[in-house]
């Protein structure tokens, strides 16, 4: 059960991960919190990686190869893993594909979260949030008992900066922009699977664990 989760922000990934590595009993590696963990505790890849996320540049591929490779060796990966924020190149795609055919092993599956981008909009913009509890509304799936204030704790809820109208449009245009070469790769390959994300929550994870049977039984009839 080797997987990578692609899909731009707002697709539901978080969501997903989750259910999916509760349900498979498997790991999930988060680049992004593991690449803000080793600048945190001052790690020498941390170190070299730190001058890139200060400028908001993408780190480049040998130290994200090198990120990721130490904990696909852990114990806990036996079992397989869920990737979330790599690959991001298609020669990060090309390299995990090479670590696990050196290993004798292969992807499963490159989960591919697809929604189109008004519905993304429409999510992103209309999230709100308490600066307090924490606690995440949606003005119109999720809205709070009251109109602007928190149900716990009667505070003005907040919007956050990346989730206004013309930032929200600006990081899907550099989604896609970037991630474009990653989804043709496994494409290509014959790993992409592509999942309907814009329906509901659990019709989304009953469709992705349908498409991890079906890719399961083809590739043990591959082999």
């Amino acid at each position: 059960m080797k997987l990578v989760m692609l899909g731009p922000p707002g697709a539901g990934k978080g969501t997903q991960a989750l259910r999916l590595t509760q349900e498979f009993g498997i790991p999930k590696i988060s680049t992004g919190d593991m690449l803000r963990e080793a600048v945190e505790v001052g790690s020498d890849l941390g170190q070299r990686v730190r001058g890139y996320l200060e400028r908001g540049q993408l780190v480049p591929d040998e130290l994200m190869i090198e990120l990721v490779e130490a904990p696909l060796q852990e114990p806990d990966c036996a079992r397989g893993f869920l990737l979330d924020g790599f690959p991001r190149t298609e020669h990060q795609a090309a390299a995990l594909d090479e670590y696990l055919r050196k290993r004798g092993e292969r992807l499963l599956a490159a989960l591919d979260l697809q929604v189109d981008d008004e519905v993304i909009v429409r999510r992103l913009t209309e999230r709100r949030l308490c600066p307090v509890c924490g606690a995440i509304y949606h003005l119109t799936a999720l809205p709070p008992r009251t109109a602007g204030v928190c149900d716990h704790d009667d505070k003005a809820l907040t919007q956050r900066d990346d989730d206004r109208d013309d930032v929200v449009r600006e990081r899907l245009r550099i989604y896609h922009q970037r991630h474009g070469p990653v989804e043709r790769y496994y494409d290509r390959s014959g790993a992409l699977v592509a999942i309907n994300a814009g329906a509901p929550m659990e019709q989304v994870h009953r469709a992705i664990v349908d498409a991890l049977e079906a890719a399961r039984q083809q590739q043990a009839y591959a082999v």
